[in-house]
């Protein structure tokens, strides 16, 4: 265990994860979503595979003993992602980052639903504290519908949230397929499987990219690979609870990128409906940290001479 070292992959993810949001946003204006998906999973493949090769676990990382589930797992990943470069097109960046957080509160809510996992009041009360964050963040783009705008932003809104529900199914599915696959054959085979299944959109008008814009995309792919590589390894060298804390530092990154490259300029609602959820976030951390302390106390004292 290497706490610093996990950490800093953790913000190095979260920082990549950010610039990987941009490039794809930058393309909105002329490139399909579903386009923008194959670009980011397609080149996320040659960096995992390299990742796997040089790390001798090229094997492990392909063989597989549940290809249904990483289906499945890819399908509802694949329309997170693509639900959400397509409200990157509506929304400012920092909004997106924050509706985007929903997606860890909702897996508390289905994994109760679908894992039978026991969630206690203080959970359930955390969870909802932090949707209404969420609900904070989304009211200006649902309260006013006077023209088109308003309808578009809408619209984004409703895409990022959906976002939000695909992402959390799909850590809904990552957690059983980790009961009997590697965590780098889940890594590989979601890009590999995203990729397929961006072709599916193909009838729905993709179009010849524009030279900045290929490399943009290429950049996304290219940096989409690296993040995870970095995400996964982040959580080898420290506990998931001492460095989920630090996955709000992309608030602070995007809210820089949207105003320097964006020309974005936050409100106060969105901004304040964020804290709520990040505060949400940090308290359900908090709770799991200390359950998981419980625990181990639980098990040493049962152990003999412990």
């Amino acid at each position: 265990m290497n706490p610093l070292r996990g950490i800093l992959m953790k913000v190095l993810s979260v920082t990549v994860f950010v610039v990987m949001a941009s490039c794809i946003k930058a393309t909105t204006d002329h490139v399909p979503p579903g386009e923008a998906v194959f670009f980011r999973s397609f080149f996320a493949i040659p960096v995992i595979f390299a990742w796997l090769w040089l790390r001798g676990a090229l094997e492990e990382g392909v063989r597989t003993k549940n290809p249904m589930g990483h289906f499945w797992r890819g399908f509802v990943g694949t329309a997170a992602m693509g639900m959400g470069f397509a409200g990157l097109a509506y929304l400012p960046l920092p909004e997106v980052t924050a509706i985007g957080y929903a997606a860890p509160l909702l897996v508390v809510i289905f994994a109760a639903m679908f894992l039978n996992e026991q969630v206690r009041i203080f959970r359930l009360s955390t969870v909802a504290l932090g949707l209404v964050g969420v609900l904070i963040v989304l009211s200006p783009r649902l309260s006013t519908l006077g023209g088109e705008a308003d309808i578009a932003e809408a619209l984004g809104a409703m895409l990022v949230l959906g976002s939000a529900v695909c992402a959390a199914l799909a850590q809904v599915f990552v957690r059983k397929l980790v009961q009997v696959e590697r965590t780098a054959a889940i890594v590989f085979w979601f890009s590999v499987t995203a990729t397929c299944l961006s072709f599916l959109t193909l009838p729905y008008g993709w179009v010849v990219p524009e030279p900045h814009e290929v490399m943009l995309l290429v950049a996304a792919g290219l940096l989409g690979g690296v993040g995870q590589i970095l995400l996964t390894s982040a959580y080898r060298f420290a506990d998931a609870s001492l460095i989920a804390p630090f996955e709000y530092a992309s608030m602070l990154l995007a809210l820089g990128v949207g105003y320097f490259v964006f020309d974005e300029v936050p409100t106060l609602t969105m901004l304040g409906g964020a804290a709520i959820v990040i505060f949400a976030g940090v308290l359900i951390i908090w709770r799991e940290r200390q359950l998981g302390l419980e625990r181990s106390r639980q098990r040493k004292a049962m152990t003999p001479g412990g």
